[in-house]
Formats: C-alpha cells, sequence, structure tokens
C-alpha cells in the first residue's frame, strides 16, 4: 500500500516537468543542497530490515547467519535479498521474496518508527533556514512515502527511492538524479549517510559525504567526515564543509 501523503516532490515529478527545481539558496552560498540517506541515518530502522528478513527466512525453513548482517545492509532490495537467496538456497522467486519484506518492513513501522538521534532537529533546521534538501533512499517508493509520514513531507523538496532509478546505490545515479532534480552542483551537496554503500553512492557523484556509521564502521576520507551521530551535525557543520569547495 503506498502512503497518499507523498513529499513534496519525487524524482518523475521533478524530471517530468522539463525543468529541474530551483534551489532557494543564495548563490554566493557554496553549499547548495543537503541529501539525506533514510535507514539507519534519520529512522532507527536498520534493525527492523534484518529482523523481518530473519522472520521470513524462517518461515520457508531457512536461519539467517548474524555475519551475513552487514553484507545486505545499507544495499538495494534486491541485491540484498540476492544474497540472502543464493546464501541459503531458499525455494522463491525474488520479485515474491522482495515482496514479503517490504509488507513485512510496512507493518513494522505502522507501530514505531524511532527517528535516530538529531534527525528532527536537523530537518527542522534545514527547513527553517530554506536549504533544498532531499531524501535519497535505496528503499522502494511505497516505502518511502509511509516513513515520510512520519518524517514530515514538507522537510524535503524531492525524494528518489531506489526503485526509480537505473542503478541504485552504490552506484552514482541515486545522488546524480536528485542533483539534477533539483539543479544543482553534486560538488556543492552534502550528503549525510550511515553505510559504506550509500557512502559509496554519494562520493561517485562527487558529492561531499558525512558518514554516521550505522552496523559497520567507515573511516574518514578526502571530502569525507566521520561524525558519532546527526547530533553533531547542524547547518554551520555543514557550510563548513564546503570551505575547500571555495
Amino acid at each position: 500500500m503506498t502512503s497518499t501523503v507523498p513529499a513534496r516532490g519525487t524524482l518523475s515529478q521533478a524530471l517530468g516537468s522539463g525543468r529541474p527545481h530551483k534551489p532557494r539558496t543564495a548563490e554566493r552560498s557554496a553549499l547548495q543542497a543537503v541529501f539525506l540517506d533514510m535507514d539507519g541515518t534519520l529512522v532507527d530502522t536498520e534493525g527492523f530490515w534484518w529482523d523481518i528478513e530473519v522472520e521470513v527466512f524462517a518461515s520457508l525453513g531457512h536461519t539467517l547467519d548474524d555475519s551475513w548482517r552487514h553484507v545486505v545492509v545499507g544495499g538495494p532490495m534486491t541485491r540484498s535479498a540476492g544474497f540472502l537467496l543464493e546464501a541459503t538456497g531458499a525455494d522463491i522467486p525474488l520479485a515474491e521474496l522482495t515482496a514479503l519484506l517490504n509488507d513485512g518492513f510496512e507493518e513494522r513501522i505502522a507501530d514505531t518508527l524511532p527517528l535516530m538521534p538529531g534527525a528532527a532537529r536537523l530537518l527542522a533546521e534545514l527547513s527553517e533556514y530554506g536549504i533544498p534538501t532531499a531524501l535519497v533512499s535505496a528503499s522502494h517508493r511505497r516505502i518511502i512515502d509511509r516513513v515520510l509520514t512520519s518524517l514530515g513531507p514538507q522537510h524535503f523538496a524531492l525524494s528518489v527511492a531506489g526503485d526509480e532509478v537505473p542503478r541504485t546505490k552504490p552506484h552514482p545515479d541515486p545522488y546524480l538524479a536528485a542533483s539534477v532534480g533539483l539543479g544543482v552542483d553534486p560538488l556543492r551537496c552534502a550528503v549525510v549517510e550511515d553505510t559504506a554503500t550509500g557512502v559509496a553512492s554519494a562520493e561517485a557523484a562527487g558529492c561531499h559525504v558525512v558518514a554516521v556509521p550505522s552496523v559497520a564502521p567507515i573511516e574518514a576520507a578526502a571530502r569525507r567526515t566521520v561524525v558519532p551521530s546527526l547530533e553533531a551535525v547542524d547547518l554551520a557543520f555543514l557550510h563548513g564543509l564546503m570551505t575547500e569547495v571555495r
């Protein structure tokens, strides 16, 4: 089921209009937009996905090895589900499995959707100062729209789902699509991500990355800043990352 409360704009709406969204930030600002991952970055749901995967495969007669959690975290549904199918040998079509996983996730977040520490404050600050913000996730559109009802669709000028781009994370396509949709230069955009897969996608697009590791450690690197939580991230911090761009 798809939510009836959409984001302010989806990728197809932005690109279908024939012209990119015009950012509201001042031209003199080096920071043109902020792109935010969803699971594990804004909402504390990475554990939800693993629990659902464990439950679904248990119903199919298979036990998942806990070490596989690091393999499937942060990636597109088809990659994660495909890996688990190959690892377990479960007899179920990939499309049917992904539907079961999405159904299970929607049921789980219907009861509770915990935000990551600092997420609500950061979103409110970006909105207050008119910073163009996009939600960029490997999750499917049906899942993003459900989560947006809790995050507040008014906080995002655009959202990009994993099933709306030819190649999702770790490829650069999602962040390049967000850049086109908002009419901004990816080199002047900050991305907040929690997994190595998401970081790889953002960096391949040329964005400056703020990594907030959720499940596995992420090392600092050029144009990549690692912080312990979103509580360390505010607008002044994000503007500071763009100093080198000037």
